[in-house]
């Protein structure tokens, strides 16, 4: 019966299988198993049926087996069998079974020969068998049948790789003897995932079929077309005696009588027949389990560990304890209030590198958005100045002033403060909404108890909007304090002496422009450093400004565009008198050349600030009759202050905008919370209501607990395996390429030379490795007489490990 020891396994991986299937996909694991592949009536279902001793799988023409079957033996006094989909019920007819399992494969899959890669789940009881777990997959076919669909056989591969591509699964490849086993489905698609040949056995059935005067001895001895781990032969049913209801153990008997009196095989009859296959796969699965248990462990572990959190929570609340449900009443709104002020304030745990927490975001509007507004507020230049002229002239009415009248600049300046109202509404607002935001973000972790989630949020939401209110009061006062006095004295405005307020000898800009038009005799085009003032406009040799070079007045200028020339790059305007005076020596215009269109436009809004307006004006040009050289400079003037004054109150409201939302938002909100939020749910005299649980959060709750008592019987099945035993060593290598695989192999799949294969790793220290890379390689070898060689001739056979 092979390693008894290592025979208690399967019993225990069959209960890890049973405590972990209650859970779902969420806990799955790769559990050892041995997975039978083959063609369509390679004799899968016979060799199945063999071993339980048991007529007990459907049978019929073409795809039978159309959902995967995990059959589980277990050596029991007693025969029976159940499935996990119908739990607590024994079948002891084995017609049944085979009925059940019909049933079930057409609950899914439907009559029109469907596949589904959703597996059955049998454990088989008796005293005939010995522990084992298979999975009997679909057969290979190439043509679809009837109502297939035209690429069943891509679904039948998809779903037996699903299944053998993992690496503690063995594979067991079946392929009737008289077939050409080069050729075997089967024996391909273990190449594919298996290129060293560790998980695969080869099964050849149908021995009794070959024709007369052949045999399969070769195969057998695993000399012609070898795998590492060698070949099987069995015999089965023909259907002959299926249909004639033979007995397996009579055919047994008679699998026995052949081996023993075929001249081929009966030296070779003590390892070959489906008794010493059960023994075979029963002994290299228990290798295979106990070498894959401590990654089990792990896993297990590391998942257990994981939701010993949040069952230890689930396990203390009591659905219908009053004074549980206020501890947790009480400790949510306490994580609330710490999640909402992590959330605003920053925190160093837990960081989110997706996106921005709602605290970055404020800071994002406070400091982003909020500037931009402001930003937009600015008035088109020609439009300002019209409202100045308009404001000068109103105020002289019918005399002519001889001074730059303060209240025209008073008026204008409060015209724009009233104009504040709107980005900053708008920045409450949108603090507001994210505020709104981030609230519900930390509120959705309530869901588990939608009530007390409803109410949170109505309480909170009610909160942030009378906050929101008191705020746009506090604003509104902040700019009415602003319209309430028009500050001149303040330290950052622009502190002209009462000559430059009358004069205008305020400087609009400056920068480098290049005169276009004067001749090559006189030096050609050059580049001067330009000074536009309210009165003039001067330049200079360089931007040290020690040398003028000359200084023209605005009197009665005008501005004209010209034309790009046919070899310039530069972007030009003149300057000409109204006059008809020289503007510069004898000069009739000045031809200014800049570097850009952008350069261009700005120069020119500049001009037209210091009252040099175009030459044609349309209708949105210049005020009407605004031709006073003095009052042109009255309005450059206020210009200019006004621009001085509001970069003052914009700085103002820029610094007390944000800190007023923070005061009266959300620093007030942040305390309600942390302070008040409780006190009002307890007002509302529903506590206990409060805290009734979804039916989502108690189907959670009961999943976790299952799921968490699940692993914890796992890692109790595991821990009562004696680490004591030890495993079966590996055969040595073989040349196995003669298999074609269908896909292109690993590296590992190519031929081993001279016996100088990898070592194949082990999971316990003291398992002698079976091939050595060193040069006293073939020395070793010699010393272990029970192993084969590792270089295997073509026509002798490795040792077959011998099951005892």
């Amino acid at each position: 019966m092979g390693n008894r020891g290592m025979e208690e396994l399967i019993p225990l991986v069959n209960r890890l299988q049973d405590a972990l299937g209650g859970v779902g996909q969420t806990c799955s694991l790769h559990l050892p198993q041995i997975a039978v592949v083959g063609g369509q009536s390679a004799g899968k279902s016979s060799v199945l049926e063999n071993f339980v001793g048991r007529d007990f799988l459907p049978r019929g023409s073409g795809i039978v087996t159309r959902r995967p079957l995990i059959l589980q033996l277990l050596t029991s006094n007693t025969e029976y069998g159940e499935f996990l989909h119908c739990k607590g019920k024994k079948f002891t007819d084995f017609d049944d079974i085979c009925g059940e399992i019909e049933t079930e494969t057409q609950r899914l899959t439907g009559i029109n020969k469907g596949i589904s890669p959703i597996p059955i789940n049998l454990r088989i009881y008796s005293p005939h068998v010995l522990n084992l777990t298979l999975v009997d997959l679909p057969g290979i076919t190439k043509v679809p049948v009837g109502d297939q669909p035209a690429d069943i056989e891509y679904q039948i591969r998809d779903m037996i790789m699903q299944y053998i591509c993992k690496e503690n699964c063995l594979i067991l490849a079946v392929t009737p003897a008289n077939t050409d086993l080069a050729t075997s489905d089967a024996l391909k698609l273990a190449k594919d995932v298996d290129p060293q040949g560790q998980r695969t056995i080869g099964v050849i059935t149908k021995l009794d079929l070959m024709d007369k005067g052949t045999d399969a001895l070769e195969i057998l001895e695993n000399r012609l077309l070898p795998l590492r781990r060698g070949y099987i032969g069995v015999v089965n049913r023909s259907q002959k005696d299926i249909d004639g209801k033979k007995d397996i153990k009579a055919a047994l008997l008679a699998e026995e009588q052949f081996f023993q009196s075929h001249p081929a095989y009966r030296h070779m009859a003590a390892r070959m027949g489906t008794p010493y296959l059960q023994k075979m796969l029963n002994q290299q699965l228990t290798n295979h389990i106990r070498d894959t248990l401590p990654a089990f462990r792990c896993h297990l572990q590391n998942q257990l560990l994981t939701l010993n959190k949040e069952a230890e929570e689930y396990r203390q609340y009591g659905p219908d304890d009053a004074g549980r449900r206020t501890k947790i009443l009480l400790k949510s709104i306490q994580h609330l209030a710490v999640d909402f002020e992590k959330l605003i304030e920053g925190s160093g745990d837990k960081v989110d590198t997706n996106n921005l927490s709602g605290g970055a975001r404020i800071n994002r509007i406070f400091h982003e958005c909020f500037p931009y507004e402001l930003i937009k507020l600015e008035l088109d230049e020609q439009k300002l100045r019209r409202e100045i002229t308009y404001a000068i002239r109103n105020i002289h009415g019918v005399r002519t002033g001889l001074f730059t009248p303060d209240l025209a600049f008073e008026a204008i300046v409060k015209k724009q403060i009233s104009r504040l109202n709107g980005p900053c509404m708008k920045l409450i607002d949108m603090v507001s909404q994210e505020l709104l935001t981030t609230v519900h973000q930390c509120i959705n972790k309530l869901n588990s108890f939608p009530k007390l989630r409803d109410e949170t949020e109505k309480i909170v939401t009610t909160e942030i909007r009378e906050q929101e209110s008191k705020c746009r009061d506090q604003v509104l006062l902040l700019i009415d304090v602003q319209l309430a006095y028009i500050n001149t004295k303040h330290e950052d405005f622009v502190g002209f002496t009462n000559a430059d307020l009358h004069q205008g000898r305020s400087i609009i800009r400056k920068g480098w422009l290049t005169i276009s038009n004067i001749s090559i005799m006189k030096g050609g085009a050059k580049e001067y450093w330009f000074i536009l003032t309210a009165e003039s406009l001067s330049w200079f040799k360089d931007d040290e400004e020690k040398e003028k070079k000359y200084m023209l007045p605005l009197d009665n200028l005008k501005l004209r565009d010209t034309e790009k020339g046919f070899m310039s790059s530069k972007f030009a305007f003149a300057i000409f008198n109204t006059e008809l005076r020289n503007v510069y020596k004898d000069y009739k215009y000045l031809e200014l050349a800049c570097n850009s269109q952008e350069e261009l436009d700005s120069w020119k809004a500049s001009l037209l600030r210091a009252g040099v307006y175009p030459e044609k004006v349309t209708g949105n040009g210049a005020p009407e009759n605004f031709t006073d050289p003095q009052l042109e400079r009255q309005v450059e003037t206020i210009r200019n202050l006004v621009d001085s004054y509001m970069s003052i109150i914009y700085k103002t409201i820029r610094d007390l905008m944000p800190k007023t939302i923070m005061h009266l938002i959300i620093n007030s909100v942040k305390e309600f919370i942390s302070s008040e939020l409780l006190a009002q749910l307890y007002a509302l005299g529903e506590c206990s209501a409060l805290m009734d649980e979804s039916p989502e959060q108690q189907q959670h709750r009961e999943e976790v607990l299952r799921k968490h008592a699940a692993l914890k019987e796992a890692l109790s099945v595991i821990g009562e395996i004696s680490t004591s035993t030890c495993s079966t060593p590996l055969p040595p290598p073989v040349d196995s390429s003669w298999i074609q695989p269908t896909r292109k192999s690993a590296p590992g799949g190519r031929l081993v030379v001279r016996g100088h294969a990898p070592p194949v790793p082990q999971m316990t220290t003291h398992i002698a490795p079976t091939a050595s890379v060193t040069t006293d390689g073939l020395k070793q070898h010699r010393s272990q007489p029970h192993r084969a060689p590792p270089s295997v001739p073509k026509r002798v056979p490795p040792s077959i490990p011998n099951v005892k």
